[in-house]
């Protein structure tokens, strides 16, 4: 395969097989091109298909170190290594050989809540990582979730095939049995369908919509390790779990201007004072900012 059409085909499986949005999709593009220029300045010769699947770490160090040269950060770097990964993935097949390179670290003066670009970050190192591409789909669409809509991951586990077809919003059931509406943002829905599209278990009303590798339902446990695998190699803080997802959804909005009482629907807190939890946060994310950006802080 020539490497325009490798390109093209990269493209292809980002926006219709994987359903990534149109700025995820540019950005990986972007990044597959960066290293075959890279690696034909670095090699002095002519990059081929076969020669992205015989890579090895010294490669990809020496890509990153060209990065940096460039003048991106930590979070951006582990970005892009996270990019590389899913492309050699893509290139090599299900039985591609990626060499392992721990990206650097991201230091945060305030580890929760995780940042936007984080969020995505972990999300997406975790699909592109998976070892079939319908985990892939099936551990982002949970992780949407959890960032998108303030689930709980036991929420996220317990919901069944009767949520189909999906609408705007979607009922939760969470503590002591309370039952909740949220509502879907379009790219949440997106990532669901294209799991449920992908995954070799038909769904049914009354089985868990989010399946394990067997068929059975998807363990919690699984989606931690998950997360604790990539926020290594993305370099971030040992806080990053599912549920600080879930608090990212609840001080982003609050930073919006949601106010206290919607946010406690939004999150099934029995008590405003379960709530009022995330002023502090802001509040103390705010002062974060302020000491770093003040020149008299």
């Amino acid at each position: 395969m020539t490497l325009p059409a490798l390109i093209e085909g990269w493209r292809q499986h980002l926006s219709l097989d994987r359903r990534r949005s149109i700025h995820t999709v540019r950005a990986y593009v972007a990044t597959a091109e960066r290293l075959i220029a890279f690696l034909e300045t670095h090699q002095g010769q002519a990059v081929t298909a076969a020669a992205l699947t015989r890579l090895e770490q010294a490669d990809l160090r020496a890509f990153l170190t060209s990065r940096r040269m460039d003048g991106i950060g930590n979070l951006s770097a582990a970005r892009e290594l996270s990019a590389v990964r899913g492309f050699l993935k893509f290139v090599g097949g299900q039985d591609a050989r990626v060499p392992s390179l721990k990206g650097p670290r991201v230091k945060r003066g305030l580890p929760r809540p995780v940042s936007p670009d984080e969020a995505v970050a972990l999300a997406a190192d975790i699909a592109e990582t998976a070892r079939a591409d319908w985990i892939g789909a099936r551990d982002w669409a949970v992780l949407l979730l959890l960032y998108g809509a303030g689930l709980r991951i036991g929420e996220a586990m317990g919901l069944q095939g009767d949520i189909l077809p999906l609408a705007d919003t979607l009922r939760v059931t969470g503590k002591r049995n309370k039952t909740r509406i949220v509502p879907l943002l379009p790219q949440v829905r997106q990532a669901i369908a294209a799991y449920v599209d992908q995954c070799p278990y038909p769904p049914s009303r009354d089985e868990p919509l989010f399946r394990g590798a067997r068929g059975g339902p998807l363990s919690a446990a699984l989606i931690r390790r998950a997360v604790q695998g990539a926020r290594g190699r993305l370099g971030l803080s040992d806080r990053t779990t599912p549920h600080a997802l879930r608090h990212s959804f609840a001080t982003h909005l609050l930073g919006r201007g949601a106010d206290l009482r919607s946010l406690q629907e939004l999150l099934g807190h029995a008590s405003l004072s379960s709530t009022q939890i995330y002023t502090q946060v802001d509040a103390a994310h705010l002062l974060d900012i302020y000491r770093n950006a003040h020149p008299r802080a």
